[in-house]
């Protein structure tokens, strides 16, 4: 059986862990060990451990923050990291004859792999800027009030009655249009990437679309990518209460250039996406 590999590409926030919980279900090969829950994913993040802590550690030598929450780039690979990488591949395809991963730090090294894995197949996955963004910003407030929900008393009291709303109206201020710059960065790295692969190597998907046709795209990884897999529907992996509600981001970016960038990178991707 030929070796086949599935990248999974998309911004934070954008479903990635949704549409990965899904792959597992139908018997793909992400990880030995998963990112769990936390916060800001109660149902668990399903990021390969082992890619997540190697593009941690590469961000980390290059003074990048780790979260991978920069429109910054790596400029170049030490030869120890790329032999890392190329470690953690080899081992993979060793131990598989079919697997992938997830992590949003990806999209930061397609470069790299596109070097390192020429024959992968890559599953893109797009969700526009504004939900990308309010579900950025949500899951900061809740980081923050978390931080004050275990505080005495009077603390607590003084956050979630007085101090919380001007206090995340400047958050607001302050991060929303940086998260923007990120939506772009990692996007435009997307489109680059898919720009230079045969056309039957991706396919660009979003989270709405397969909770209403999931089976186009098993059918796609089962067929025309021969990866191994039994159908799980996608909707019993779904949860429509997790989904929050689109912030009016829009008062908080200055730049309106960066919203017309935006705008028609989502367009272009979304041009891509399978019917």
């Amino acid at each position: 059986m030929q070796k086949r590999t599935l990248i999974i590409a998309g911004m934070h926030r954008s479903g990635t862990s949704l549409i990965t919980q899904w792959l597992t279900k139908c018997g793909m090969e992400l990880g030995e060990r998963l990112g769990g829950a936390s916060t800001g994913n109660i149902e668990g993040h399903f990021e390969d451990c082992e890619f997540l802590k190697m593009h941690e550690e590469i961000l980390d030598n290059h003074k990048l923050p780790r979260s991978g929450l920069t429109a910054a780039h790596v400029d170049s690979f030490s030869i120890y990291e790329r032999e890392k990488i190329k470690s953690i591949i080899k081992v993979k395809q060793q131990l598989y004859d079919q697997w992938g991963w997830k992590d949003p730090r990806t999209c930061m090294f397609l470069d790299v792999y596109q070097q390192l894995i020429p024959d992968a197949c890559y599953m893109v996955i797009i969700r526009d800027y504004q939900s990308v963004i309010s579900s950025l910003l949500r899951r900061d407030v809740k980081v923050m009030d978390k931080r004050y929900e275990d505080r005495k008393l009077f603390p607590r009291l003084a956050w979630f009655r007085f101090r919380r709303a001007r206090k995340i109206k400047a958050f607001y201020r302050s991060n929303t249009q940086e998260y923007l710059k990120v939506w772009i960065s990692y996007n435009q790295d997307i489109l680059n990437c898919i720009k230079q692969l045969n056309r039957d190597a991706f396919v660009v998907v979003n989270y709405n679309m397969l909770n209403k046709a999931d089976l186009p795209v098993f059918k796609h990884l089962q067929n025309q990518w021969d990866f191994s897999l039994k159908y799980f529907k996608f909707k019993d992996v779904f949860k429509e209460n997790l989904m929050g509600e689109d912030l009016d981001i829009d008062q908080y970016i200055v730049d309106r250039r960066l919203v017309f960038k935006a705008k028609q990178l989502q367009d272009e991707l979304m041009g891509y996406m399978i019917g």
